[in-house]
C-alpha cells in the first residue's frame, strides 16, 4: 500500500536498517495492537518509536519505567482540592494514543498490573471511576535482554497482551557505516498520518481475506504449542492462549498488507508466527537447561505441520 511505503520511507530517514523492527511497528499501527521490542542497548528501539510518533499526528507520551515507579504515576490518581473541598481525578500519561513504555522490565509487577486493564479493555479505573481511553491506543514497549540488575521479568498475563514480541539485533557493517555518515546530518520526518488515516488502515485490515484452510492451519499451529509432539513435549510447560490465535490471524492479515496483498498466504503466517508466539510459550526447566529457545520450538512446530 502506498501510505505504508511512505511511512517506511520516512522511518528510514532516521532508522538505518532494522527492517523487521519497522515492519513490526507498522503492523502495530495497522492493527491497533501493542508490541514488545527486545534488543540490546543502542539498536534504535526508542528512536524508531519516537520517530513513528512524529509521523503520526497523534497524542504521544513516553513513560520511563524505573524500580520506584508507582501505578498512580502511569494511570493517574485521585487528589483532594482544598479550595473546592472535593476530590478530583488527575489523569496520568496513559491517556494518550501512542505510549512508549521505555525499559518496561525495570518496573515491578504491581506497576505492570496497572497496564493490564488499559491494554486489554482500553479503559482505566482510578478510585471508583472508569475512563475510556481514546482510539487508537497503542503501547510500544522496549526492554533490554542482557541486563539483570534492577530488572523484573514481565508477568505472563502482561506478556500475553502484547500481540508481537519483536527481537532486534545488531546492524550490518554497511548499516553501521551509514549510521556514522549520518552523524552530522539532522534529517527530519514529515507528519503523514492522522487518526482518520489509521481508522482507514484498520478497516482495510479487517477486509483482508483469509481462507478457511489457513484459519485451520493457524489453529493447528497454536494447538501444537499446547499438545506438542513427543520430540517437543518435554520442553514446553504451557502453550499459547486463545489470544495468541487471534493475534496470529490479525498479524498475518497485517503482514499481507505490508506485502501489498489483499489476501493472506501461508508465507505471511510463517513469517510472523515467531513474533506472535515467542512470548506465549512457557519453557520447561529442561529446555532452559539445554538452552532450547522458544524460537527453536516454533521453527520445529512449523516444520511438523504441512503447509496448506
Amino acid at each position: 500500500m502506498e501510505i505504508l511505503e511512505k511511512i517506511k520511507k520516512e522511518l528510514k530517514k532516521i532508522v538505518i536498517g532494522q527492517e523487521h523492527l519497522i515492519d513490526a511497528i507498522l503492523i502495530s499501527l495497522i492493527t491497533n495492537e501493542h508490541i514488545l521490542i527486545e534488543g540490546v542497548p543502542g539498536v534504535a528501539k526508542t528512536t524508531a518509536i519516537k520517530t513513528v510518533a512524529k509521523i503520526c499526528d497523534l497524542d504521544f507520551k513516553r513513560i520511563q519505567f524505573t524500580p520506584d515507579l508507582l501505578p498512580s504515576d502511569i494511570i493517574g490518581v485521585e487528589i483532594y482540592n482544598p479550595k473546592t473541598n472535593e476530590f478530583q481525578i488527575k489523569k496520568g500519561p496513559i491517556f494518550a494514543n501512542i505510549i512508549l513504555a521505555d525499559e518496561i522490565n525495570r518496573a515491578p509487577a504491581k506497576v505492570q498490573s496497572a497496564l493490564l486493564e488499559a491494554m486489554q479493555e482500553r479503559q482505566v479505573t482510578i478510585a471508583d471511576k472508569t475512563f475510556k481511553l481514546d482510539c487508537p491506543f497503542i503501547v510500544l514497549a522496549t526492554q533490554n535482554p542482557i541486563e539483570q540488575e534492577g530488572t523484573y521479568p514481565l508477568p505472563e498475563a502482561q506478556l500475553d497482551r502484547f500481540m508481537l514480541k519483536t527481537v532486534v539485533g545488531y546492524n550490518s557493517i554497511e548499516e553501521e557505516v551509514k549510521i556514522i555518515e549520518m552523524l552530522n546530518s539532522h534529517p527530519t520526518v514529515d507528519t503523514l498520518l492522522k487518526k482518520e488515516d489509521l481508522e482507514k488502515l484498520n478497516k482495510i485490515h479487517n477486509s483482508i481475506h483469509i481462507d478457511k484452510e489457513l484459519i485451520f492451519y493457524i489453529a493447528e499451529i497454536i494447538n501444537k504449542t499446547r499438545n506438542p509432539s513427543n520430540e517437543l513435549k518435554e520442553y514446553i510447560e504451557y502453550g499459547s492462549s486463545p489470544r495468541g490465535t487471534i493475534s496470529l490471524v490479525k498479524a498475518a492479515k497485517a503482514k499481507a498488507m505490508l506485502n501489498n496483498k489483499n489476501y493472506v498466504t501461508p508465507l505471511d503466517i510463517i513469517e510472523i508466527a515467531p513474533d506472535v508466539l515467542r512470548h506465549r510459550i512457557i519453557l520447561s526447566y529442561k529446555a532452559e537447561a539445554e538452552e532450547i529457545t522458544t524460537d527453536k520450538i516454533i521453527d520445529q512446530i512449523l516444520k511438523e505441520i504441512p503447509i496448506p
